[in-house]
């Protein structure tokens, strides 16, 4: 199950459409969807739990908190709609495309890609252009 939840004005557009894609991306990572909460904030929300859970004082566009045992894929992806309003503009692209880069960002990381590395960072960009390009 895939849920969207908002903590700020902002609305998805197209939940299934959008829940489709996520869920087409699991199964063809090899993993099962079990449950992914999405929960579309603010900056002054997101960074409030970056403080408390990571103890990092920054502005981030994505935390995901990952409950996955194995190959079922569970957890909660907070969004921060100002940082990508924001990341879209500085890397000139539409602020759908940037949406659904962090949407699938957080899911790749339940698929245990990794991002901390140049090499790691590199696929996971490979990863978020391939699945991108499969929402167009």
């Amino acid at each position: 199950m895939i849920s969207f939840n908002y903590e700020t004005t902002f609305n998805l557009e197209s939940e299934t459409k959008v829940s489709n894609w996520i869920k087409a991306t699991i199964t063809a990572e090899g993993y099962k969807l079990e449950e992914i909460n999405y929960i579309f904030c603010d900056d002054d929300y997101l960074h409030k739990l970056n403080m408390e859970f990571l103890q990092h004082d920054t502005l981030t566009d994505i935390i995901s908190f990952d409950y996955t045992m194995g190959k079922l894929i569970q957890g909660d992806i907070y969004i921060s709609i100002e940082r990508v309003k924001d990341n879209a503009k500085d890397f000139n692209v539409s602020l759908k495309e940037e949406l659904h880069r962090v949407i699938i960002h957080g899911v790749l990381h339940y698929c245990g890609y990794k991002d901390k590395t140049d090499t790691d960072a590199a696929l996971m960009r490979e990863k978020e252009n391939h699945y991108i390009a499969q929402m167009a």
